[in-house]
């Protein structure tokens, strides 16, 4: 890995606290606006959310959970049925609004993004069936996005959450954007948190899981000097204050999956981006390429992954 300042790029578990494989959040120098947490329960664990004000979105990455919850005016449980992998498809999601705090049990792998604010607004149960998937670029950029926390889907303060699922060999996050100053009407200023995942791609014949890997860039722009070039695998955390970002890679015989968690100072809560000048013309070049036939990745109704 190569980087200019470690507080950008986090390795699996360097960001543990309190029960919770990695967290995100204004405890890191230059980080304001948005924070993540991530942790591996079974049965018999709890993961308590306590402090009131950061709004929250509970993502089920692997397996399922029962959040109990309570705001104004009561105390609420509410089943998230999860899915098997995050390379199974969509989940469903719990959107807790400020001022809430919670009891999170079960069994798998589970992400709870945040972003602070003393508004409110309501809670928000988005079943997975209710998610747009969205299947973005085309030829080897294609690559699949699940906007369950996009201003479309979910009523939220300051928080904007998607996920990415890119199959083996594609490239994402591309051509590079960035997201780092104000200008109404063609651009956003958003922080913005990767977390990744990956896995042998499926109908892999050899290989193991755990050597998985893509990769990821980010650079420097206007706003502010950084350097990412990282090899990523299951649990590693992007930060990106500022600067171009893309692209994430698939490496051949191995799927990336990455999280992004998305919130900014500005009083609109829009992702509007600008692509780096050299790179822009990309997307006019995926004008009559056919979509990856691969994608959508999904379960059937028998279970079997597509």
């Amino acid at each position: 890995m190569s980087t200019n300042d470690q507080r950008w790029f986090h390795r699996r578990g360097s960001l543990s606290r309190e029960g919770w494989e990695s967290v995100v959040d204004a405890s890191i120098p230059g980080w304001v606006h948005t924070g993540i947490r991530i942790a591996e329960i079974d049965d018999t664990g709890v993961l308590e959310l306590a402090e009131p004000g950061v709004e929250r979105l509970v993502v089920p990455l692997a397996g399922s959970f029962t959040v109990v919850h309570r705001h104004h005016p009561g105390e609420w449980e509410t089943r998230l049925h999860g899915r098997r992998s995050v390379f199974h498809g969509p989940t469903d999601v719990l959107y807790l609004p400020a001022g809430t705090t919670a009891e999170v049990r079960g069994t798998g792998r589970i992400a709870v993004a945040e972003a602070p604010t003393d508004e409110r607004r309501e809670w928000q149960y988005i079943p997975a069936a209710d998610t747009p998937v969205e299947l973005r670029g085309a030829g080897r950029s294609s690559r699949q996005v699940h906007n369950f926390g996009t201003p479309a889907t979910l009523d939220a303060v300051k928080l904007m959450v998607c996920e990415v699922v890119t199959p083996a060999e594609n490239w994402s996050s591309y051509p590079p954007h960035k997201h780092d100053e104000s200008v109404p009407g063609h651009e956003s200023r958003l922080e913005e948190i990767y977390y990744f995942e990956t896995a042998l791609t499926r109908g892999a014949s050899g290989g193991e899981a755990d050597a998985a890997f893509g990769m990821f860039s980010t650079y420097s722009s206007p706003a502010g000097e950084i350097e990412i070039d990282a090899t990523v695998r299951t649990g590693d955390v992007a930060l990106v204050p500022y600067g171009y970002h893309g692209p994430a890679v698939a490496a051949p015989g191995y799927d990336l999956y990455y999280l992004n968690v998305m919130a900014g100072p500005d009083p609109e809560r829009a992702w509007l981006i600008s692509d780096d000048p050299a790179h822009a013309w990309v997307r006019d070049s995926w004008e009559g390429q056919e979509f990856d036939s691969r994608l959508p990745y999904r379960d059937d109704a028998e279970g079997r992954q597509r």
